[in-house]
């Protein structure tokens, strides 16, 4: 049983401000859900329609979970997590910048890139969407237990890092004819917007993607598209 306090209390957990102040975050969807159990991150509470083996849950009505649901098509499975303590680690390996990214989609995805490539660590501006939004969760496939999603001043990160930073760029030397330092720095902007200035200035190679087509109307690649390629490369044999 669910009573109306919890799922109004479920429901503000679409909001920034309301999963910064109680520190949880809501995942929906069977994989989501028990990826991150069986990665050992900490319940707050469990709700499903269907009994879970091994795990303590509240069983709840198609029709409850409909109305607790923020997903168009309601899932048979919903977790609320505790927000985890996430500290930037001085670590050997790439690692992934991201510099003003606010599409949801896009943040899933490149959190799916960086654990399908390995990536531990993703360091995001302040100003980049919470990889806590429940769009982002969703668009993780529960990708998001292995990687260490850091959220800071970017300048100063940079400034006081000993990484070698590659800036993705419209300009720059091809990703094809560079070689990306296997304990290097990969920055990435938004595509409307790209890098700041102040975060360009901090690296010391710029990379782009050549472009082979010659028809007009394609002036940049979506940054999820743009990670997958550069990261495929970085990582060729």
């Amino acid at each position: 049983m669910i009573t109306k306090n919890e799922i109004k209390r479920i429901k503000s957990l679409r909001n920034k401000k309301d999963r910064k102040d109680l520190k949880l975050f809501i995942a929906e969807g069977e994989k989501t859900v028990l990826d991150l159990l069986n990665s050992g991150w900490e319940t707050e509470s469990l709700y499903s329609i269907n009994q879970i083996s091994n795990q303590e849950s509240v069983l709840i009505s198609s029709k409850d979970m409909d109305r607790m649901t923020l997903l168009k098509s309601p899932s048979t499975m919903l977790g609320v997590f505790r927000i985890p303590e996430n500290k930037i680690s001085s670590e050997k390996g790439r690692v992934v910048v991201l510099d003003g990214v606010t599409d949801p989609g896009n943040l899933g995805t490149i959190i799916r890139l960086c654990s399908w490539f390995g990536i531990s660590t993703l360091v995001c501006s302040e100003n980049t969407v919470d990889c806590y939004n429940p769009k982002v969760v969703q668009a993780t496939m529960g990708s998001l237990s292995q990687v260490n999603c850091i959220y800071t001043n970017l300048v100063s990160y940079l400034e006081n890092t000993n990484k070698p930073i590659y800036a993705t760029l419209l300009e720059g030397e091809s990703i094809y004819d560079k070689e990306i330092d296997a304990d290097g720095i990969i920055v990435m902007g938004s595509e409307s917007h790209g890098i700041s200035d102040e975060v360009i200035a901090c690296a010391q190679h710029r990379l782009t993607i050549p472009q082979f087509g010659v028809k007009e109307g394609t002036e940049s690649l979506n940054v999820a598209v743009a990670a997958s390629i550069v990261l495929g490369q970085a990582f060729r044999p």
